[in-house]
């Protein structure tokens, strides 16, 4: 996804914002925490949107359930009782497309404890 950007050397000709390049940022969220990770989405949505940059998301993609099933008994003696615990990895997925300058503006907000942020810039 390049966009073609034409220079002329007319005289009076100055570069516009259009001149800028322009990346495809994807940023990746991940956290335990549904809560904080729909807050720090709604956040980098609106700073991007404020900004009026083309943003895409936040998509939801399919949590991860990690289980593990164990003996209740340390021993083994008595009733066979089992304990399940899991946990729940949910992901969200934010697509930018704007100059890299600007992305540092918007993650700069204070992210929540527990969510991870991973950013990517494809050209």
């Amino acid at each position: 996804m390049s966009a073609y950007v034409a220079k002329t050397n007319k005289p009076g000709y100055e570069e516009t914002a259009a001149d800028v390049k322009v990346h495809r940022i994807r940023i990746t969220l991940s956290s335990r925490n549904v809560k904080n990770l729909e807050k720090v989405c709604a956040d980098l949505v609106k700073r991007a949107k404020d900004k009026e940059l083309k943003v895409k998301g936040p998509v939801r993609l399919p949590t991860k359930m990690l289980a593990i099933t164990t003996r209740k008994a340390p021993n083994g003696e008595g009733s066979k009782t089992w304990d399940r615990f899991e946990m729940r990895i949910h992901k969200r997925l934010i697509d930018l497309i704007s100059p890299s300058e600007i992305v540092k503006q918007i993650t700069s907000i204070s992210i929540e404890p527990g969510v991870e942020v991973e950013v990517t810039i494809a050209n």
